[in-house]
């Protein structure tokens, strides 16, 4: 199937002048209605803030900026993990202050690691998590440093206010965005989980029936990773917002780990069926293909159809497939062609079961009653990597250092201000790509909001009385701030821009006009930007770096020894949700289409085959055990893939051949006593068609004989 030349698409004429307008006033709407929410939060922030008599409205109101999100589930969940890093870093403030009430030189010091550390804790978590250890950096710092040059007594009324303003305004920011005109995160998480269900059945039938070309075939598994990453961080944000989709969280988190599942399977039997074609075991392959034949008849109109009506299908497609196999198999009179093909029916019956699991997790998320009970408990495990971590630690803590050492040094009024926006921008971009040139972005916005700041404080505020007044002067300096955020290409611009606007009004009751504090304070800011910059000029974030890459293409691959050597429960679940993670960290990074990309993916499908293969194999032996000497064999070729994957290398690929083909032997004399045995042999045929596959990543490392021995080319 090929797409149609544009050269050979008929000329329909010149799109009227019109077109696209019904779009563009969809999205002007939609980005108003979020100015006006923010607008919203911001001034009625401000004025409870004064009301109450809090003594930095500014804070409360800034708060508002930083959570202030299009759909009101991701400021739910922002605001949760806000409230936990501001509790948390407000009891750092207290302990620090605690152990040095009179020493600002170890208490900086301390403050810097605390910093450092919360930055680091960044780096090793997604989405909003990730933020709540910013905020349990920065709070600390907000809450102690501008007290402890004056007044350190004061750090637990400092902690109690900031706590207080920080509250009203995700309290606030909450309220608005789930009542006005809210956008709801729960139907973005449905139409995620219905295009997933419908693209997946869709491209399972597709390649059964032959009409799917083998360049999509390829690309597809990078689609899995992305559309199960992508609902596991819908799933962790929308349970904020609706308490049917928290209700339905592990229902959620079942039907994605049986969409890995099932993926992986049919990713493998897919590469057999290839492997088998290429290696001239044409009748295997061929019988395997009519095996499948009727699972593609069974998933036609599948969109269509319900999920029960579906599954039933399924089920009596698995159910028929060993008498249909048999009789199949019968026509196979070469033994290896024949070992190929149960190989092969094996996979099937393992995709099979798997995807009417799949598709009976989806009608449990039809249900009008949730059941929680016997739901499987399943997590999805994230792939990090600490030297990233570590790094940012060590950026974060010397920026901090130097920041302080600079302060004590000068006796500057304003080094406090400055380390406090420091902490903000180092935590806030520790876990950023190209992070040096998203704060010069950042940066330029902040620039133009100070301006802005100083146009309104001075020119506008200072004619005005009143809070209705004061809204009605400082609303069109505002709003410019959300907008450009609506704007993908603008939007770190546009956040830079807000936060520089209220930053520095820094707005009270009563409001103080101090034109050399506004540019003492400008200043202040604007060196801790400079600080920011420079530390991440100077020790780069390492996130879409080739360093990384290479890191996490090794922690891909180690997944295997994971598969061979982790604990049985819950293992299969950890080494899927593992490697999706880890491929999509990578992938994000990589140019599509590249060399790069390309060998991603081979070494994911390889990693994921591979480990499969091993984690069945050790499931299959762990209910019925192997006689002693299979049992020392099958260790010794899970053994040796596992130090393959670990370091590849050609004495490693042909040690882990070795070790293949003796315990295949040896399971081979056992199949006729033993059934496990068979099972064994089914598993281990398997990872060796892959591993001689001279397509495969691991073409590289094919050898014929040892080559410590003797040295060959690659074999073809």
């Amino acid at each position: 199937m090929s797409a149609v030349p544009s050269s050979a698409t008929p000329s329909t004429g010149a799109a009227p002048w019109y077109a696209g307008l019904g779009d563009f006033l969809k999205g002007e709407a939609d980005a108003w209605l979020f100015v006006l929410r923010v607008a919203l939060s911001f001034f009625i922030t401000g004025w409870l803030a004064m009301r109450m008599g809090l003594p930095q409205p500014g804070t409360a109101m800034m708060t508002t900026i930083i959570v202030m999100h299009r759909q009101s589930g991701m400021v739910l969940a922002k605001g949760f993990y806000r409230v936990l890093g501001t509790l948390v870093g407000a009891a750092a403030a207290l302990a620090i202050v605690a152990l040095f009430p009179q020493q600002r030189e170890p208490l900086l010091l301390v403050m810097a690691l605390w910093i450092g550390a919360c930055a680091a804790g960044a780096t090793l978590h997604r989405n909003f998590k990730s933020y709540a250890f910013v905020l349990a950096g920065y709070t600390a710092a907000i809450i102690a440093l501008p007290v402890i040059s004056t007044h350190p007594g004061q750090v637990f009324d400092s902690a109690v206010a900031r706590i207080s303003e920080v509250m009203l305004g995700l309290v606030v920011s909450a309220v608005i965005s789930d009542t006005v005109l809210p956008v709801r995160l729960r139907d973005t998480l449905r139409a995620a989980v219905r295009g997933q269900y419908a693209n997946f059945l869709e491209f399972v039938r597709e390649a059964v029936q032959g009409e799917l070309p083998r360049e999509r075939m390829e690309q597809a598994h990078l689609r899995v990773v992305r559309d199960a990453v992508t609902l596991e961080d819908l799933r962790s944000s929308v349970i904020f917002e609706d308490p049917e989709a928290r209700a339905r969280s592990l229902h959620i988190q079942q039907f994605n780990q049986r969409f890995m599942a099932a993926s992986t399977s049919f990713q493998s039997l897919h590469h057999l069926i290839n492997r088998l074609m290429r290696m001239d075991n044409t009748d295997a392959a061929q019988s395997l293909v009519a095996l499948y034949q009727p699972l593609g008849n069974a998933l036609q109109s599948a969109a269509s159809l319900a999920p029960e009506a579906l599954a039933t299908r399924i089920h009596a497609v698995h159910q028929a497939l060993p008498e249909r196999a048999a009789r199949l198999r019968e026509g196979l009179a070469d033994r290896a062609q024949a070992e190929d093909f149960e190989v092969g029916t094996g996979l099937l019956l393992r995709f099979t079961h798997e995807l009417e699991a799949y598709v009976q997790a989806r009608a449990q998320l039809l249900d009008r009653v949730v059941a929680s009970g016997g739901v499987e408990q399943v997590h999805f495990v994230r792939g990090n990597d600490h030297a990233g971590a570590g790094l940012a630690f060590i950026r974060t803590t010397v920026t901090m250092l130097l920041l302080g050492a600079f302060w004590i040094a000068t006796g500057w009024p304003m080094g406090a201000n400055a380390m406090l926006l420091a902490t903000i921008f180092s935590g806030l971009f520790a876990t950023v790509p190209n992070a040096a040139r998203l704060t010069v972005r950042m940066s330029g916005g902040y620039l133009l909001g100070l301006v802005a700041g100083y146009a309104c404080e001075f020119e506008v505020l200072t004619r005005l009385d009143g809070y209705a007044l004061l809204v009605a002067g400082i609303l069109p300096f505002f709003i410019v701030g959300p907008y450009l955020t609506t704007r993908p290409k603008l939007a770190a611009l546009g956040l830079g821009y807000a936060m520089g606007f209220v930053n520095i009004l820094a707005l009270t009751n009563p409001m103080v006009f101090d034109p050399q504090h506004f540019f003492n304070d400008s200043l202040s800011q604007l060196t801790a930007l400079a600080a920011a910059l420079v530390s991440f000029m100077l020790l780069p974030s390492v996130a879409g770096s080739s360093w990384l890459r290479r890191r996490q293409m090794a922690a891909l691959r180690a997944q295997v020894r994971l598969a061979a050597q982790g604990p049985l429960p819950g293992l299969r679940h950890r080494f899927e949700s593992m490697n999706s993670d880890l491929v999509h960290q990578i992938v994000v990074h990589t140019t599509p289409g590249s060399e790069d990309s390309r060998r991603l993916l081979a070494w994911a499908l390889a990693v994921n085959e591979t480990g499969r293969a091993l984690i069945h194999l050790r499931h299959d032996v762990a209910r019925e055990p192997l006689s002693g000497p299979l049992h020392q064999q099958v260790d010794a070729a899970v053994a040796a893939l596992a130090d393959f994957f670990q370091q590849p290398s050609r004495h490693a690929w042909w040690r882990a051949d070795q070790q293949l083909r003796q315990a295949s032997d040896a399971a081979r004399e056992e199949a006729g006593q033993r059934g496990v045995a068979r099972q064994v042999l089914r598993h281990l045929r398997l990872v060796r068609l892959a591993m001689v596959d001279d397509h495969s990543v691991m073409a590289t490392y094919i050898v014929a004989t040892d080559p410590t021995l003797e040295e060959l080319p690659r074999a073809h």
